[in-house]
């Protein structure tokens, strides 16, 4: 949909499109070209979930992240050390020569599977994200990568392990809770307009239960704010399950029609009761019993589980024992006008058919598939064979976004690695890369767009024709699969080719129409066929092996272990008066999206680490004091801010900064451990960090 007006003198062009940054909202917008340049960009109401709501990151930064000195314009190649930033700008020939000569002479030497690709989740269309690319990575036999791990996973193998892949309820019904659940969700920054329909509950006169060691924006409005240490999330559930129990509160009728593993869980449960959870969690026992109360009383209850308590070791059993909570209280489906549930598993709403997409019958049986939170320690201490020797980088930040951040900088920074950078900026992990491949911004190219956090289908067209030189995703993977003499069909098809190859064709939502003709000024609603709103227990069954919710999981004992069949707790490292006393968090930030955007707002000041003013009277430290925040992966420098955000025992600072935010050229994501993995996905742990802080 384009519009053409003229105001103030100027002549501009409306576009509709798609925020495709990481965040479960995925707004429609409207750009505003000025001579073909983005002058601005607002909400629109394509998407009636998101219906003309925008956070202040896109709209203050869009147009500076598109047309920013930062660019990358044109294919280079560097001519000075790793991570100095120096290149020569070269042609796409000679790039895509040397790109095959250099990786060409590593299968020679080492096989296919000593290439990778190193990429995760930079714009969220399905095909700018994994298709041209997947087909290129399956054809060339490069190692594959367990990418999950990063993010998410952890939370989506407690939810299919739970409940299958089936969709939770939609944000929407939040508006009508009469409690609403925000569980390890910074919602205020990462999920607005979930807040939206929030705060309409409130007033009418529902009750909020926030439960996150931060008190963020969501947590000041709520009712009942569980400031829990982190890492304690299962022991909390377990607890009000307990309680439930007590109350006789737990639906018997729902849990025998519905539920498998019900005495195993509770077994379990039962071991830690509101009076002894509440030490390790370090909440009151009274108030642990106030939030089974209100679950027990409110009709109905929704819960909506962020991405905060997955990552840590015990997150995927936090994940299960909270989602078991509305199934043992009978809180979920419709009961008249009345819907209860989770919001979670909302990608599963979706027809999408990524082995049509991605061609994984391209790949060799038996190709090694890595996890992406152990690259560092791969590529610094060659702890595999063959050894990993070409990296091709894209959609990602790895040294911003991974954990051990310095065995990361130290696996790029050598010379027997060949790594090819493909970005619209140059990122601290670009200017380690051998050959940069200039890539188009997502309002450069069209794409489809389903989203993790609603159900509503959305396409969007090019805005603006790509800048420079730099190319879509699509484009480069095309390039360079003809270079490698990849001559098969799939990797000629088309930009639209690739949409319907993404999503079913013969899904009846789309209309009769193929993905790549969806309008892009309406987005379609992936209702189920009776054309109501997905409800799991009204028109959607769970879609596990049973048929039934799984407490107890024969599916993620087989994945992941014996000890994954049920949610289960292990003690965090440290204590008052060990090396690392403090327990690190790194919640989202109102300034970027992940790291995206981290270059633009670059600050004089160091990043801040917030403390309870407990914490740092006994280390003698004031109120905006340089500090030096470290352990025995790195250590770095952020100004002091003091108060009661956070509980004693607890410091965060926030995710995603660029290096140049600190003065030891490190940034949070150093003090990390890879090592360390959450209880399923073998996941990241990013809240599950000990550190000590001391004056700078």
């Amino acid at each position: 949909m384009t519009t053409r007006a003229t105001t103030a003198g100027r002549q501009f062009v409306e576009k509709a499109s798609v925020c495709t940054l990481d965040c479960p909202d995925t707004c429609s917008l409207t750009v505003r070209l000025v001579e073909g340049r983005i002058d601005s960009v607002r909400g629109s109401h394509a998407n009636p979930f998101t219906d003309g709501v925008l956070c202040a990151k896109v709209t203050r930064d869009t147009a500076a992240f598109v047309h920013g000195d930062h660019r990358l314009l044109h294919p280079l190649r560097r001519v000075g050390p790793k991570g100095a930033g120096r290149f020569e700008r070269v042609s796409w020939d000679q790039a895509l020569d040397e790109v095959h000569g250099r990786v060409g002479a590593v299968i020679e030497r080492f096989g296919p599977q000593a290439v990778m690709p190193l990429n995760y989740a930079g714009p969220h269309g399905m095909i700018a994200g994994d298709s041209m690319s997947m087909r290129f990575f399956h054809k060339l036999g490069a190692s594959q990568l367990h990418r999950r791990a990063l993010c998410g996973g952890v939370r989506s193998e407690a939810w299919t392990g739970t409940y299958g892949p089936a969709p939770g309820i939609a944000p929407e019904f939040a508006e009508h809770a009469r409690l609403n659940i925000v569980w390890g969700n910074n919602a205020t920054v990462t999920n607005l307009h979930l807040v939206r329909r929030i705060a309409r509950a409130k007033r009418h006169g529902a009750k909020l239960v926030v439960v996150d060691p931060l008190r963020t924006k969501i947590a000041e409005q709520a009712d009942l704010h569980l400031a829990l240490n982190p890492a304690t999330d299962v022991l909390l559930a377990w607890a009000v399950a307990v309680e439930l129990e007590r109350m006789g509160a737990i639906d018997r009728a729902f849990v025998d029609a519905n539920v498998e593993g019900y005495e195993p869980f509770m077994a379990r449960a039962r071991e830690w009761p509101a009076e002894k959870a509440a030490g390790p969690c370090g909440l009151a026992a009274l108030d642990i019993r106030r939030f089974a109360a209100w679950i027990a009383e409110a009709e109905p209850v929704v819960l909506s589980i962020g991405n905060g308590l997955e990552r840590t070791r015990n997150g995927g059993s936090g994940i299960r024992a909270a989602i078991a909570l509305p199934a043992l209280a009978g809180k979920m489906g419709r009961k008249g006008d009345a819907v209860g549930g989770i919001i979670l598993g909302a990608g599963y709403s979706f027809a999408k058919t990524n082995a049509k997409l991605q061609r994984p019958d391209l790949l060799a049986p038996g190709t090694r598939t890595l996890n992406i939170n152990d690259v560092g320690r791969h590529l610094a201490e060659d702890d595999i064979a063959p050894p990993l020797r070409a990296l091709f980088i894209y959609n990602h930040n790895p040294i911003v976004v991974h954990p051990d951040q310095n065995r990361i900088k130290r696996g790029l920074a050598r010379d027997e690695l060949f790594t090819v950078g493909i970005d619209v900026a140059m990122t601290e992990s670009m200017a380690h890369c051998d050959v940069i491949l200039p890539a188009a911004t997502q309002f450069e190219y069209p794409d489809l767009y389903p989203a993790y956090g609603h159900h509503w289908l959305q396409r969007a067209e090019a805005v603006l024709a790509p800048l420079g030189e730099s190319l879509p995703n699509t484009e480069i993977f095309r390039r360079l699969a003809a270079r490698f003499g990849f001559s098969e069909p799939c990797f000629k098809a088309s930009d639209d080719e690739l949409m319907d190859d993404a999503i079913d064709p013969a899904d009846p939502r789309l209309g009769g129409r193929r993905p790549h003709a969806i309008p892009t000024d309406k987005a379609v609603a992936m209702n189920a066929p009776d054309g109501r709103p997905l409800v799991l227990f009204d028109n959607v069954r769970p879609a596990t092996p049973s048929g039934k919710i799984e407490l107890e999981s024969e599916t993620l004992a087989k994945r992941w272990g014996e000890r994954a069949r049920l949610a289960g707790w292990r003690s965090p490292d440290g204590a008052p008066g060990g090396p690392w006393p403090l327990s690190l968090i790194s919640p989202a930030s109102d300034r970027q999206v992940s790291s995206t955007f981290g270059n633009l707002r670059r600050e004089k000041a160091p990043m801040k680490l917030i403390m309870h003013a407990r914490d740092a009277a006994a280390r003698d430290l004031r109120q905006g004091q340089r500090v030096r925040v470290w352990n025995d992966r790195g250590a770095v420098v952020l100004a002091l801010d003091i108060g009661d955000a956070v509980r004693p025992g607890v410091v965060a600072s926030e995710k995603g900064a660029w290096l140049a935010t600190s003065e030891t050229g490190q940034t949070i994501s150093a003090l990390v451990s890879a090592d360390l993995k959450a209880d399923l996905c073998e996941g990241a742990c990013f809240n599950d960090t000990r550190v000590e802080v001391a004056a700078a």
